[in-house]
């Protein structure tokens, strides 16, 4: 019997998460523009607005006391960002014009680099193909660059409030005019407790979703707004760093193992290995969420990385000092959506797919896509103008379009989904695609929702290496290291269906990083379905639940994971 997680639904419906204002004037509160998400999308279109709105006093005067405003859910901005992270600089200078290099959040220029494939105990260097030269590119932490980022924007007089999540989109004569911020202080089953505070109104003339990957009002914009018609795919990435006694000079990748290339595990990710100064070294574990083997984890198998001879070496004497996970949105091209506006609104950034898999870049397109969405906004927002008008906002979509982003997304359109054929064949595809400049192949090949994908239930976790402390570590352990701080007794921001065939529990355990998920009890007489126990208060808010039959919705605001190194 073939099994897929999408045969499980979980308990979600998006207009459960629309709502008409309900706050009177005084109570609720008023902006001029609104952004949700403070990541380098976010806070790149409240810089530029910022910039834009000092040209013209006149109209920063007519958005009220309060110009501009940016939502974050974490703590902090930086608090749930994670990549790699190796970053182009061209929007950096694009948003900056004049700001020397030495002044950007990098922690340094890529000198060296190396492409490496991996048997389970050999390291073959490869040549890199050239969407994977980093020559002019830096090394960063994205979590710091969300902290230098959201600076820039509070002295530009952006209002940025942080541990406040976004949990309904106020829609009002078919167009968005804000959002509902959750409530505070609630109990596990939804009872008010002796701190509690309600959620807010929060009106804008025109909203950004800046969420990232997996944004739930970006999902909830795009059901009510009929905006994308093709599937997105996702990968869940697993991140430690580490200080170690001996400099990293060199950027390095790896594919090959600890992945399997055969066509029936659908297969598909490498690994990372980036200097962050002369201490500090990241390392990281991607794959794609279209695998067939439940018992596949992406944290076990960057543990099972780190015992590679050629791993191994770089870590030596070395201690693990952070930890943490997020999905990246993989489609590219293809899964774009069919439009990035709505009436009152556009998306951006990660929320809108734009990531370069070949390239492994993305912190640029979501940099140069939140300044686009930005100067759109100013001119929607001029006198005699609304964002709401019939097409005002369509400029963005144009703009998007002619940009640099669309034209390197559009060249390797078929390299990531080629490898659903397994590893020899996808490597084959996807270099013909790159020498084409994507003329090849000469039709577009098709995407497959994660969740559509059949899983069965292997063996690969016997494989996994024994956590010891030192090198290997098990997933609450890392979960500590996250700094998490959703509150034991909150209520459960996850919806899975509790009754799911045994295939998709296993794969759920298997795939969260935090060790969120658990089987309980045996098997129903009637089949194969077990139930599944969910510790919300562990989840650090990754999203690879939602790419695999599962929903996040938005927890407490400042719960999750702190980060300050990824």
């Amino acid at each position: 019997m073939t099994v897929r997680p999408a045969d499980f639904p979980p308990p979600f419906a998006p207009e459960e998460f629309i709502a008409e204002p309900s706050d009177s004037p005084e109570e609720r509160i008023d902006v001029g523009a609104l952004v949700v998400g403070a990541g380098p999308a976010g806070l790149s279109a409240a810089i530029r607005l910022a910039q834009l709105l000092e040209e013209r006093p006149d109209l920063r005067e007519r958005l009220g006391e309060v110009p501009i405003a940016v939502v974050e859910k974490g703590s902090a901005p930086g608090a749930h960002l994670l990549s790699g992270a190796v970053v182009n600089p061209r929007a950096f200078r694009q948003l900056f014009p004049g700001m020397h290099t030495e002044d950007m959040p990098f922690r340094g220029p890529v000198v060296h680099e190396g492409l490496y494939y991996l048997t389970s105990k050999r390291a073959l260097r490869l040549p890199a193909p050239p969407t994977m030269w980093n020559h002019g590119n830096h090394v960063a932490s994205l979590a710091e660059m969300g902290r230098w980022l959201a600076e820039r924007a509070e002295e530009l007089g952006v209002t940025i409030v942080p541990e406040t999540a976004a949990r309904k989109l106020l829609v009002s004569g078919g167009r968005v005019v804000g959002i509902r911020t959750g409530d505070r202080g609630r109990g596990r089953d939804g009872e008010e407790l002796p701190n509690f505070e309600p959620g807010s109104d929060i009106r804008a003339r025109v909203t950004i979703l800046a969420e990232g990957t997996q944004g739930h009002l970006t999902g909830v914009a795009s059901s009510r707004f009929a905006l994308a018609s093709r599937p997105q795919v996702w990968a869940l990435g697993v991140k430690e760093v580490w200080e170690v006694p001996r400099p990293l000079e060199r950027v390095i990748h790896t594919m090959g193992w600890p992945l399997r290339g055969a066509r029936k595990y659908r297969e598909f990710g490498g690994s990372f290995i980036y200097p962050l100064g002369e201490s500090l070294v990241a390392l990281g574990m991607v794959v794609g969420l279209d695998y067939a083997d439940a018992t596949l984890s992406v944290h076990d198998l960057l543990q099972e990385l780190k015992g590679h001879p050629f791993v191994r070496r770089i870590l030596e004497g070395g201690k693990r000092v952070a930890w943490g996970a997020k999905t990246i949105p993989e489609g590219g091209f293809l899964a774009l959506p069919d439009r990035f506006h709505f009436p009152g609104g556009m998306i951006v950034g990660d929320g809108a797919g734009l990531v370069n898999v070949p390239a492994l870049k993305g912190i640029h397109y979501a940099m140069r896509s939140g300044m686009l969405a930005a100067e759109t906004a100013f001119e929607a927002l001029g006198p005699g103008r609304t964002p709401w008008q019939p097409g005002a906002l369509e400029s963005y979509d144009a703009a998007l379009r002619e940009s640099y982003i669309w034209t390197d997304l559009e060249r390797v359109r078929n390299m990531r989904p080629a490898f659903k054929y397994g590893f020899v064949p996808g490597a084959m595809i996807a270099g013909a695609a790159m020498n084409s400049l994507g003329k090849f192949p000469p039709r577009d090949l098709s995407l497959e929702r994660d969740a559509e994908v059949p899983v069965f239930v292997g063996n690969r976790d016997r494989a996994y290496p024994q956590p010891d402390g030192k090198l290997f570590f098990d997933k609450l352990s890392s979960v500590f290291l996250s700094g998490n701080k959703t509150r034991d007794d909150a209520p459960s921001h996850i919806r899975i269906d509790r009754k799911v065939r045994r295939e998709v529990a296993e794969m759920w355990v298997h795939l969260c990083p935090a060790q969120v998920y658990e089987i309980s009890g045996e098997a129903s007489p009637a089949g194969n379905v077990v139930g599944v126990e969910v510790t919300a208060s562990n989840c650090i808010q990754c999203g690879a639940i939602s790419a695999k039959g599962g929903r996040l919705t938005p927890p407490e605001g400042g719960d999750g994971p702190e980060y300050s190194l990824m």
